[in-house]
């Protein structure tokens, strides 16, 4: 039986996105039907490209579909799509196209079961964090949505009655591309600065979740956005290179590795390109004795074990004062241990499947690194098989707790990306602080402590882009995220993106006689 009835079920209209596929209401009978690359405001196969990928469902580990790459003559078209949808874009006013903004942000909370559910069966994260991640997206969209029609520079008096003022232009065509733990909101939290500017956009999602970007570009059409503003094509590295190196492409947002990203500085940097780099991170999450420890334990659940973990900004060094590490890991060791693993579709799940086979490999072999090294495993560090036999073959595994860790652990040092927490010691303010900065990374940081001036002091002598204080992962649309360091630069989010999708354009205006100096 098809999802369609189910989602009917749910919310009225929910059906009009399910022309992509067909679902059942069980996990494990989606079948990719339609085309996932989406140009001048309809989906269609790319024009050339001679590579493909299996598209997973990480809860079974069934092959779902297959992603087709666009080569080099889809991005050119994809492109100028763009470049023509953009000149009629620019062109309307900040209301307009705030307008056209919020009904589209209506559409996305109108399916938002629907869009979570297919995010759900790409990614493999719980279904009740896929809908938090679809209420964000929408959130997103309406927040830029109030601010495009306050776009304005500035007025500035001259001598003599001359004056000057300054106005804030779209750059163009901006390129996005996206990661595979966040999809549909990561292509929400690049378009909607972006378009609020007045830009236009192509978008490449990670070849591992290229479906609900594509149901985002319908949402754009049907609100009234010009065919052509959000484009989307899929593909790999190549194909994110065609997409740097275009001539016709004025501005570059990226979220991924720090590997990938160095790449796309370097091939912006030829065409001096302005990027929006969001990387990666081991970020440090400082606890101290004075703490509330039963807020400390939930605020080091939800630093390291969202998404199974994958998330960039995610706290996985936790520094705990010593006089309280027995309580702290007895305590989070419990907690985590009733963390129900399972079917991402069930409501009632709160982890679900890694991205895929290799990535659920690849972590655990961290977690058979730390031993070797003499990390100690408190609890999980395994594969996880359901009970459901239909879920057998999924890339479950159990989360992590690693004890006894030690600053110059390989589990400590590097970027794991699952769901695996390093806990360490420490004695005094100074002492932390200090190894919590001592890393190339800088995304974010989090303290937990009673003590008001130590909360400040110790955020303010964090090298992170964004910090927490008593809590962690919280990252509502009003505030700019990004990183310090190798975790990139730029901002999304707050007002602070609209500098990064716009330009500012300087006018002199002489109301006398030019004073020629020859």
């Amino acid at each position: 039986m098809l999802l369609r009835s189910a989602l009917l079920s749910l919310r009225p209209g929910a059906h009009r996105l399910l022309r992509c596929a067909s679902m059942s209401t069980a996990t494990g009978t989606f079948q990719l039907q339609q085309p996932l690359n989406y140009r001048a405001g309809a989906r269609v196969q790319p024009l050339d490209g001679n590579h493909s990928e299996e598209l997973y469902e990480p809860a079974t580990g069934r092959v779902i579909g297959k992603c087709l790459f666009s080569g080099e003559k889809e991005v050119d078209l994809a492109v100028q799509s763009a470049q023509a949808a953009f000149k009629v874009w620019s062109q309307k006013s900040g209301m307009e196209r705030g307008n056209a903004l919020w009904e589209a942000a209506s559409l996305i909370r109108e399916r938002r079961e629907e869009i979570a559910t297919v995010e759900t069966i790409n990614n493999g994260k719980s279904i009740f964090e896929a809908l938090v991640d679809v209420d964000i997206s929408w959130q997103s969209l309406q927040y830029f949505a109030g601010l495009a029609g306050c776009l304005a520079g500035q007025h500035i008096q001259l001598p003599g009655g001359s004056f000057a003022y300054t106005r804030r232009e779209p750059l163009g065509v901006c390129v996005g591309i996206g990661a595979w733990n966040y999809p549909f909101q990561i292509a929400c939290w690049k378009s909607a600065p972006a378009l609020a500017c007045g830009n236009a956009m192509v978008f490449k999602p990670s070849p591992c979740t290229p479906i609900s970007s594509v149901l985002l570009a319908e949402i754009y059409s049907q609100a009234g956005l010009p065919s052509g503003l959000f484009n989307v094509v899929q593909g790999g590295a190549a194909t994110g290179q065609f997409l740097c190196q275009h001539p016709s492409v004025s501005k570059v947002s990226f979220t991924g590795s720090v590997s990938t990203g160095i790449k796309i500085m370097e091939m912006a940097s030829k065409g001096v390109k302005p990027v929006t780099l969001e990387l990666g991170g081991k970020s440090p999450l400082l606890v101290f004795s004075d703490c509330v420890l039963e807020n400390a334990v939930k605020g080091a659940l939800m630093a390291n074990f969202l998404t199974q973990g994958e998330v960039c900004s995610n706290g996985t060094r936790v520094f705990v004062q010593r006089d309280i590490l027995h309580a702290f890991t007895k305590e989070v060791v419990n907690q985590t241990q009733k963390i129900k693993i399972g079917d991402p579709l069930l409501g009632d799940t709160r982890m679900g499947a890694l991205i895929n086979r290799p990535h659920l490999e690849k972590v655990l072999s961290f977690v058979t690194q730390a031993k070797e090294q003499g990390a100690e495993v408190l609890c999980g560090g395994d594969l996880y098989v359901p009970d459901d036999p239909k879920l057998k073959d999924g890339f479950y595994m159990s989360p992590c707790i690693l004890g006894n860790c030690e600053d110059n652990m390989t589990c400590v040092k590097e970027e794991i990306f699952g769901p695996v927490m390093s806990i360490l010691s420490f004695d005094t303010e100074e002492e932390a602080l200090g190894r919590a900065n001592d890393t190339c990374f800088g995304l974010a940081g989090g303290v937990f402590t009673r003590d008001l001036q130590r909360a400040h002091r110790v955020v303010a002598g964090l090298q992170a882009g964004t910090c927490f204080v008593n809590n962690y992962n919280i990252i509502p649309v009003e505030l700019p995220f990004g990183g310090y360091k190798m975790s990139g630069f730029g901002r999304e989010n707050g007002t602070a993106a609209i500098a990064y999708y716009s330009q500012l354009k300087t006018v002199y205006v002489e109301m006398g006689d030019v004073e020629s100096v020859f």
